[in-house]
């Protein structure tokens, strides 16, 4: 990506497709260019002039300089356009045509050639199949939507242009203001990961919002996002959340990790804001944009009246937020200023009887508590109340405390003017307190995201080599798929596992036994067979003497399951005493957008019934594993819940990391499942192992 400012502010733009004709989106783009501060120059081959300006041929003969071209042609010439440009030294150019990767695998060829020829050139592409972009720095509007955005700090990117056209409709009623505007189109060359990194480097962007349906590269992402978010909050919101979006996978962690927890690990990581609608995009972006962080997240709830109150506890409730605990001075103050009927503990209920003066004695004091991040004024309409007055008030109240504050005013066409007051105040005003909640709460995430401390992963001394020739051997097997013959992968890798060994004739499985102390457990050694006890393919606290004939049966149930199965032997292993340890699931499966993530919870047969689990996009740091293993519901068990003893929780976060740096090392590792790994007191023992790989990826 080169620099995008002249993309957002440029003193030229050129239309290639200009007209005049009514109806053509080849009209409706340079109509919107008329307010432009710049030039603007129109090309078309079949003009002379188009809106009383000059037109040219082609962008070649234009004579003077060009930062910017609108591509508005047909699917079938706008690749020649575009190269039109690079030779002609544009840098920026935007492509509205329709018919590229949308369109089948004709469209899809013309967007690689669209593609390489924006490589050869070095070009900053938007689109193909895009609105258009606007940027109110410069009163430039490229689109061919009907709306043109107001002016503001929140730059805003979109997936769909129809959103795009939708949003700015209705920002404009609510005079919602923006400063860049791109719709992202089929994201051919800049992508969404483009946009955050110039935004974030924008001192005139102070809040990113989006609506993204997919991420091009998700690790890319997180990386950029982590860096940008420190200074100024993204928040989007992301379609596609059904598990109906979500690719099957063989293997519990690619059942339970699938598309949707790859974007909330993703977006996590990344330090955004996911908003679940679009009124909370916007909630966020306009608490985001006028009011400053809180100091903790605890609110205090100023209200007229009861029932409103209680909505509002109940919503602080269900968010991150908490009501605050007011100490004895602040309770002692509302005791002196507000009536005796009133209710001085928080939410704190002035009576239907107030004017805007106590309402502004109540949140001033409420203010001043030291345990007091952030407040909501709501209120309800009275005859003694004047709205506008509680709007100038709470206005100067704020400011004074320079707290974040949100008035929720549950009212009509009496609210109107208040409104006004508190939006020129950047204090947001909503109807249903549980909006202004929600709002309050983005505030307290971001405090939480910009105070952040990345910490790098840690690189464990390991034998990668002897690893890669585990899954090469496994790679020329006519399975993908490996199982507990590939044990040695994690021991390679510092995992602890069980003594043991595969074993592929009885009389070898009775010598083993007799080295191992105690009594063996057995599995069947296929890597066709993934879910061994289904099939009764597991044998546990077998005696020396019983052990081959185990060994017969085992072979037999997996033949009887599978004819065609690859049975390699049976696994012997020493029996670990679980009634000391929890079966945890260590896994891995890689997504398609963000890579490899990484799972953690409770193990066992019923890790997919409970789903107890915690996702992160590897690697993942110590402090990354450290949060996955609190994560978990399943955390107090390991910690010694009912008399148990802890188990060794320093040994779990290793492994974790151990296991990320792992499928960071090979990218083939598809899929990879540790179930149990047993955590115990004394440390950890992965007793299970199940894979998928993919040879082709061997030499990554």
């Amino acid at each position: 990506m080169g620099d995008l400012s002249e993309l957002f502010a440029p003193s030229t733009v050129a239309v290639v497709g200009a007209t005049e004709r009514e109806g053509s989106v080849g009209r409706a783009v340079t109509a919107n260019l008329l307010e432009f501060d710049g030039e603007v120059v129109p090309v078309n081959p079949n003009k002379e002039t188009v809106f009383d300006r000059e037109c040219y041929p082609d962008l070649g003969s234009v004579p003077d300089p060009v930062d910017l071209a609108v591509v508005v042609v047909p699917a079938a010439v706008a690749v020649e356009v575009v190269r039109d440009a690079g030779a002609a030294g544009i840098e920026n150019v935007v492509v509205l045509t329709a018919g590229f990767g949308e369109a089948g695998s004709k469209g899809a060829t013309r967007e690689r050639k669209l593609r390489e020829t924006a490589s050869e050139y070095g070009l900053n592409l938007v689109g193909p199949n895009s609105v258009g972009v606007m940027s109110t720095s410069v009163n430039m509007n490229a689109t061919f939507g009907p709306e043109s955005a107001q002016d503001g700090s929140i730059s805003f990117m979109s997936q769909s242009g129809a959103f795009i056209t939708a949003v700015l409709d209705w920002a404009n009623d609510r005079d919602i203001g923006f400063r860049d505007v791109v719709s992202l189109g089929n994201k051919a060359v800049l992508n969404e990961r483009d946009f955050v990194e110039a935004w974030g480097e924008s001192d005139d962007t102070d809040v990113i919002i989006g609506y993204l349906e997919d991420i091009a590269d998700g690790g890319a992402f997180i990386e950029t996002a982590q860096e940008v978010t420190q200074e100024t909050p993204i928040v989007v919101v992301k379609s596609g959340r059904t598990e109906a979006g979500a690719q099957a996978a063989s293997s519990h962690t690619g059942a339970i990790a699938g598309s949707e927890r790859a974007y909330e690990a993703g977006l996590e990581q990344a330090g955004v804001i996911r908003a679940e609608t679009v009124e909370e995009l916007f909630d966020a972006a306009s608490m985001l944009d006028g009011q400053p962080l809180p100091e903790n997240e605890a609110v205090a709830v100023i209200t007229n009246a009861g029932g409103p109150g209680v909505l509002a506890t109940d919503a602080v409730g269900d968010s991150r937020l908490e009501l605050a605990s007011f100490t004895d001075d602040t309770l002692g103050s509302f005791e002196e200023v507000l009536p005796e009927e009133a209710n001085i503990y928080n939410p704190v209920d002035v009576l239907g009887d107030a004017a805007a003066e106590r309402f502004s004695d109540a949140l001033d004091m409420a203010l001043s508590d030291a345990n007091v991040g952030a407040a909501l004024v709501l209120a309800c309409p009275t005859a003694i109340l004047s709205f506008e007055e509680l709007a100038e008030i709470t206005s100067t109240t704020q400011d004074e405390h320079d707290l974040p504050v949100a008035a929720c005013l549950m009212g009509g066409e009496s609210t109107h003017e208040a409104r006004d007051i508190l939006d020129d105040a950047g204090i947001p005003t909503y109807f249903d307190p549980s909006r202004a909640v929600t709002g309050l709460a983005s505030l307290a995430r971001y405090r939480e995201v910009s105070t952040r401390e990345y910490e790098a992963p840690a690189s464990f001394d390991v034998d990668r080599e002897r690893a890669r020739d585990i899954i090469q051997q496994a790679a020329e097997r006519p399975s993908n798929t490996l199982g507990v013959e590939a044990m040695d992968l994690l021991d390679a890798y510092g995992i602890p596992t069980p003594q043991g060994a595969v074993v592929d004739t009885p009389t070898e499985a009775e010598r083993l036994a007799t080295d191992i102390d105690g009594d063996v457990v057995m599995k069947i050694a296929s890597p066709d067979i993934q879910h061994k006890s289904d099939i009764g393919g597991v044998r546990v606290g077998v005696p020396d003497d019983e052990v081959a004939d185990a060994y017969e049966d085992l072979v037999a149930r997996a033949k009887n399951y599978q004819p065609n199965a690859t049975v390699l032997g049976v696994q012997l292993q020493e029996q670990i005493d679980l009634d000391t340890g929890i079966e945890t699931i260590v896994g891995i499966n890689r997504d398609p957008q963000f890579g490899p993530l990484l799972l953690f919870g409770l193990g066992g047969i019923f890790v997919e019934i409970l789903e107890d689990v915690a996702v992160r996009v590897a690697p993942v740091s110590e402090s990354m594993a450290t949060e996955m293993v609190d994560e978990i519901d399943a955390a107090p068990l390991l910690r010694g819940a009912r008399g148990r003893e802890s188990v060794d929780e320093t040994a779990l976060i290793e492994t974790l990391q151990r296991i990320s740096q792992l499928v960071a090392d090979f990218p083939a590792l598809l899929e990879l499942d540790i179930n149990p790994l047993v955590a115990t007191p004394e440390g950890v023992v992965a007793v299970d192992l199940a894979a998928t790989i993919d040879p082709e990826e061997l030499d990554q």
